[in-house]
């Protein structure tokens, strides 16, 4: 697995989704084995990358490998991973319907199968940093903030978040996947705005919500094929 070349089209894919402009956003990867992390370096936009100007983290964030500054939302990434070991990569956007709910301040509910094919329930909005927090480790406590929101979830059924009046971040096993579910997400964010402008008190059956998630995601999941 080249790692550095994985991150490197994840990080343009999230363009070519519509995702990120400018550069509002990342995606990194970790390698568990090496305990070193590939993110994209701060500021650079897509267009310009290469796989060899991703830069290549260990767990404290030090720069083992690359000669640009990193994200600067990899202590964020950094306290994921630490925290959460079934996460094999993390992204990071300002895309535009997840970004709203995240300014309201809002999770975003399970309205229908869509989202049920990719997050067991609904997607949990975090509370708001505290002035301490944003003045010390800003990113860090980012990160912090996010798994204290998590302390009753599962990371891998609800594979996203949206951080209080700042955006969503995801995240899956491998690069291709967080960018997926980053997606996915969007897209969710987008349905369900909408869907409660139409009907304000839409809640969406629970049996119907856990059989779409477990036929996908469950030990006896269906979807697919087999090879």
């Amino acid at each position: 697995m080249d790692l550095k070349k994985d991150v490197y089209k994840a990080n343009g894919a999230l363009v070519d989704h519509g995702l990120v402009i400018l550069t509002w956003g990342n995606v990194s990867g970790i390698d568990r084995k090496k305990g070193q992390v590939v993110i994209k370096p701060s500021g650079i936009p897509v267009n310009e990358l290469k796989p060899e100007k991703m830069v290549i983290l260990d767990m404290e964030g030090n720069v083992v490998d690359g000669f640009l500054k990193p994200s600067m939302d990899a202590p964020t990434h950094l306290a994921l991973y630490r925290k959460f070991p079934s996460i094999g990569s993390v992204v990071h956007t300002h895309s535009e319907w997840a970004t709203i709910w995240a300014q309201a301040g809002r999770h975003i509910p399970a309205l229908g199968t869509t989202h049920a094919d990719y997050f067991s329930d609904d997607i949990p909005c975090t509370r708001p940093l505290t002035t301490k927090e944003i003045g010390t480790a800003y990113e860090a406590k980012t990160g912090n903030v996010i798994i204290e929101t998590f302390k009753r979830m599962d990371p891998m059924n609800i594979p996203g978040v949206l951080v209080h009046s700042h955006g969503p971040f995801a995240w899956g096993r491998t690069p291709d996947e967080a960018v997926e579910n980053a997606l996915v997400l969007e897209k969710i964010a987008k349905l369900a705005y909408h869907t409660l402008m139409l009907n304000p008190a839409m809640v969406m059956d629970e049996h119907l919500r856990l059989f779409h998630f477990q036929r996908k995601h469950g030990p006896n999941a269906y979807y697919g094929q087999e090879y």
